[in-house]
């Protein structure tokens, strides 16, 4: 197996991994939709935000908007914008989590991101698991450019 195939087959699992990752977790606060949305209007009423109001608006934004980023890295057309989405929704769960724990030094939170099935609570390593998910963010959003250019190798084979 070639290097270029290799490099291809990484860049495709890290794309339908993280696509896959994005719809568990909507899936999974689904699953748990009620608990979900009162853990949300905890972390609400912990930033002194009015959680009666924001807390169910909240709870259907994160869900769809992972939905909206597994999509965009499924549609071959929209991959590369799929990956900074992703990296960017890794990016600011990462800094809710930090801030949640070190700026509001909150206590002890579950946070549900992946509903009952895998217990998370919110802080360090909540933090620090987003923050490494942003390697194969990173790897789907360079790569999948270099995938999809022809080899220098077909070009000369075009022109002989």
């Amino acid at each position: 197996m070639t290097a270029r195939k290799v490099f291809r087959f990484v860049v495709h699992f890290c794309r339908f991994g993280l696509a896959a990752l994005f719809l568990f977790t909507a899936g999974a606060k689904l699953w748990i939709l009620r608990e979900f949305v009162g853990k949300v209007g905890e972390l609400l009423a912990s930033m002194k935000f009015n959680y009666e109001r924001w807390q169910l608006p909240a709870t259907i934004a994160v869900i769809s908007i992972e939905v909206i980023v597994a999509i965009l890295l499924l549609v071959p057309r929209t991959v590369r914008l799929g990956a900074a989405a992703a990296g960017l929704l890794l990016i600011a769960f990462s800094a809710f989590a930090l801030y949640y724990t070190y700026g509001l030094h909150g206590e002890a939170l579950e946070c549900g991101c992946f509903g009952n099935i895998i217990g998370s609570q919110l802080g360090v390593k909540t933090a620090l698991r987003n923050l490494a998910l942003l390697v194969p963010a990173l790897i789907v959003f360079v790569g999948i450019g270099l995938v999809r250019r022809p080899s220098p190798v077909s070009d000369v084979r075009s022109l002989s």
